[in-house]
């Protein structure tokens, strides 16, 4: 553990971890806010899912294009428009009643606008530290993010049980102002230049690694977002979706110890070095606690074995980032970074949707099966492109260069 001790003496690592946790924070709480802000306005739960599947495709087109803004405007100037358009926006929906269109084309922006933090600091990171401890901070990164997900959902609730859920999403774009405010007035933002991609746009995805990591984050995070809904399922009274006591408590204790497993797993393993294999290794160790779920729904055997499986979601994550930065050149690295988060957000969006028609079919167990049938996919893909994957054992993390060499024949 004395990796993590090293990195925290590294300038500005501590402040950039802490500042883009903060600045992400909203995240974790605005799925929740928004369903509960717009059931309560409109009456049904079908225009909450209208705003939020608008939302989701504004946030999966934003992804590469803000980061690809990035290159050519700078960091600094796109992270604070969109900060302060997504933030008004987010007010908007919560003071003023508006017909359900316009709220969904509100939605949309809001996704448009999304602050682009992930890309940003994983470019940064590399400017940060030495090669020999980038591996560690993307794994600390990876880990540090679950933060986000224990416990976003869990203010989500508290502030909008007690104060409403216009107050609930004010607090997040309080969050995404201040957490964003310092994130961006980091010295870091504002020393790192990132140069503009000289090639055109979508260029990037010629780089087997990125396209690997956006093909296995769709299929890795629509399993996280399936065995969610099964698990809220498996304690809402009868299976099915109905309502039930202490349900929601029950299932935010395992998903908290899913995460937690999490945590774990990236402080202990994400560090070490990656070879082709470990991705694979990772995605299978999620996929052995996935499908031991299917065995009982009880909350102490789900609790087990969900943790168990956790260790191996963070340092999924982490070799998909040791990928993407150890292939990539330095100026297309925002725009790859915004490739995988659009493949992680439509992930979102189809495992909850397959899983919602598997637990209305056949119950949790269904979600709990559609997360299982996810993660294998990933896993194929990750064993059959093992060949374009980094071998790095032995060797740093290094950016490749901007330029390449060039064969001048002699004859």
């Amino acid at each position: 553990m004395g990796i993590y001790g090293s990195l925290a003496q590294q300038p500005g690592v501590v402040r950039v971890l802490v500042s883009q946790l903060l600045a992400r924070f909203p995240f974790g709480m605005l799925s929740i806010i928004l369903l509960l802000h717009i059931q309560l306005a409109y009456g049904d739960f079908t225009s909450a899912g209208i705003v939020l599947a608008a939302q989701s495709v504004g946030q999966a087109v934003s992804g590469p294009l803000s980061s690809r803004f990035m290159g050519r405007f700078g960091m600094r100037r796109v992270l604070t428009l969109t900060s302060i358009v997504c933030a008004a926006l987010l007010v908007t929906i919560a003071l003023v009643h508006l017909p359900l269109p316009i709220v969904a084309g509100i939605a949309v922006l809001i996704g448009l606008t999304t602050p682009p933090v992930t890309p940003a600091v994983r470019t940064l990171y590399p400017k940060l530290v030495p090669n020999t401890q980038l591996s560690a901070l993307f794994s600390l990164d990876a880990a540090a993010q679950e933060l986000i997900w224990v416990f976003g959902p869990v203010v989500a609730v508290f502030v909008s049980s007690q104060f409403g859920t216009t107050a609930g999403l004010c607090v997040a774009a309080g969050f995404m102002l201040v957490g964003g405010a310092w994130f961006i007035l980091s010295p870091a933002v504002g020393a790192v230049k990132l140069p503009p991609s000289r090639r055109g746009f979508g260029a990037v995805l010629r780089y087997p690694t990125v396209v690997i990591a956006t093909v296995v984050g769709f299929f890795f995070v629509a399993s996280m977002a399936a065995v969610e809904a099964g698990v809220v399922a498996a304690f809402a009274g009868d299976g099915h979706g109905g309502s039930g006591g202490h349900g929601s408590m029950e299932s935010g204790i395992v998903l908290a110890l899913f995460a937690g497993g999490s945590l774990v797993g990236g402080l202990l393993i994400g560090h070490r070095e990656m070879r082709p294999w470990s991705l694979l290794l990772r995605i299978t160790l999620v996929l052995a606690g996935m499908l031991a779920c299917v065995v009982s729904l009880n909350i102490w055997w789900l609790s087990i074995v969900l943790f168990i499986g956790g260790l191996g979601t963070a340092p999924a994550f982490a070799a998909l980032s040791n990928i993407v930065a150890s292939t990539v050149k330095f100026s297309e690295t925002a725009e790859a970074y915004g490739w995988v988060g659009m493949g992680q957000l439509m992930g979102v969006a189809a495992g909850s949707a397959f899983a919602g028609v598997a637990i209305d079919a056949f119950g949790a167990r269904g979600a709990i099966l559609v997360a299982a049938a996810m993660l294998a996919a990933a896993a194929l893909c990750a064993a059959s492109t093992m060949r374009w994957i980094p071998d790095l054992k032995g060797r740093t993390i290094e950016v490749p260069p901007e330029t390449g060499t060039v064969t001048i024949p002699l004859a």
